[in-house]
């Protein structure tokens, strides 16, 4: 399994067999992604920049946990709304790439709101 299709899938199939779809409206499983990035940003909390890069053993699988569980209700939010969230994505960047044009950041360390802020 590699795609977010058959992921999807999968998660939907683990729904049904339990009964849970009455559950899965997209603000209840919007919340559920709310808390699952909560539980993300705790294994984080407190660590220095250095830190964040270097975790390894529990720590990791730990961070691997929690994406996990946001992947998943990303794709059940999107499967419930009837989104490829694939092609959403793609269209994300294609509107980023115009919107942050490679000229104007080479070289200069802006960040996006600097650029944003220039503009107005």
């Amino acid at each position: 399994m590699d795609s977010l299709k058959e992921l999807d899938e999968r998660h939907r199939r683990f729904v049904e067999e339990r009964h849970w779809q009455k559950h899965q409206s997209p603000k209840n499983l919007v919340m559920a992604l709310t808390g699952e990035v909560g539980e993300l940003n705790e294994l984080f909390m407190w660590l220095t920049t250095e830190e964040s890069w270097k975790l390894t053993g529990d720590k990791k699988r730990a961070v691997a946990e929690e994406l996990a569980d946001v992947l998943i209700y990303l794709t059940r939010i999107a499967d419930e709304m009837d989104i490829d969230l694939v092609a959403a994505a793609h269209e994300k960047c294609d509107l980023n790439e115009r919107k942050y044009p490679v000229e104007a950041f080479q070289g200069n360390g802006k960040r996006p709101h600097e650029y944003k802020n220039e503009q107005e």
